[in-house]
Formats: C-alpha cells, structure tokens, sequence
C-alpha cells in the first residue's frame, strides 16, 4: 500500500511540474541550458519534507540520464548539470550539490556533501588570462553501490563500490572498492570484508 501511495504521489507531483519540466525542454531545443537547468533545480531544492523530496524526483526522472523512482533528495540539493545517474535505493542528504556523476545502488550520501564533475573543472595555467575564463574539463565521476559518504565530503573522482568515506574528507584519487578512506587527501585506512558474513 505504501509503494502504491508513493507512485501515485510521484505521478500527481509529474504531472504538477510538467510546465516547467516543457519550459526547460522547449528552452534546449536550440542550445544546451545548464544555467536554466541549475536555476529549477534551486528552485525545487526549497521544498522541504518526503514531498518535497519525491517533487525533485518527478522533476530529475524528467531531465536527468537515468533516476530510479526510488531514491530521496533532500532538502536544499541540487544538480547543476543534466548529466547523472540515479540507482534504486540512493539517499542524498540535504544541501547536496551533485555534479555529473553515477551513483550506485543503496549507497547512502551525507549531508552538505559536493560532488564534482572530476579534478579539473577549472584551468590555471594560461598566464595573463583570468581563471574564470579558462575553459576546465567536465567529466562524469563514478560511485559505486552501497557506498556511505560522510557529511561535508567533497569528491572528485571516482569510488569503489562498498566504500566508506569518512565526515569531511577531500577525495582528489580514486578510492577503491571496499575501503574505508578520511582525511584531507583522502586516504584509505582500511579494507573491508568483500562477502560480509551472513547473520
């Protein structure tokens, strides 16, 4: 009953935000709009509680590459670009900022966590030209499956499936799979069992 609940609120909340989700549509017809994109994504963010969560996936699942139907996008987060990856069961906290990226079944992100689209978004080494005008390179970073990433982390490139980063750390290598990893560069400072035992 409860899963029935949720579909029928996630189609009436698609239905709601059709308008918008046509504006932006129509509005990328001719060139990419990332600013337009990012701009609803904001503005969606400000609804709080499981409605407002479920109004942001009606809105991703329409615009995003893939979103499971079943996932929770918490208050005050956002994508700034179209170009990401929702698996079943993904829980991203509040105040999130997920740039191009896959996110892997079950895996379980903190709060005031971003996520950004690889280690070189922005260029410095043209001399005499300001850093804001140097075109930087935008890639999609992968996390693996029931992954846990703690609060206030910041990634840029790609984690192991069950991984465990810890609160506050800088993640700037990849992180293999079944790793606990913290600090800032973040490193790993233990492996996990890769078959947990069974209770």
């Amino acid at each position: 009953m409860k899963l029935l609940t949720k579909k029928l609120i996630l189609l009436l909340l698609s239905i709601a935000i059709f308008p918008l989700v046509a504006f932006y549509r129509l509005c990328s017809l001719s060139t990419p709009q990332d600013a337009l994109f990012c701009a609803i994504g904001q503005l969606l963010a400000l609804f709080p509680g499981k409605t407002g969560s479920l109004l942001r996936v009606a809105f991703y699942k329409c615009t995003l590459r893939t979103v499971s139907s079943n996932c929770h996008i918490d208050f005050g987060s956002y994508f700034p670009h179209p170009d990401v990856v929702i698996h079943e069961g993904v829980y991203i906290g509040a105040y999130c900022i997920v740039g191009k990226c896959e996110i892997g079944e079950h895996t379980l992100i903190g709060s005031f966590v971003n996520i950004l689209s690889g280690n070189r978004q922005h260029n410095f080494n043209e001399a005499g030209k300001p850093i804001q005008s140097q075109k930087g390179k935008f890639i999609r970073i992968t996390i693996g499956a029931d992954c846990w990433i703690g609060n206030n982390s910041v990634l840029m490139t790609k984690i192991g499936n069950r991984s465990v980063i810890g609160a506050g750390s800088v993640v700037t290598k990849p992180i293999p799979p079944y790793s606990v990893a913290v600090g800032n560069p973040c490193r790993v400072i233990k492996k996990l069992p890769a078959n947990p035992p069974e209770h």
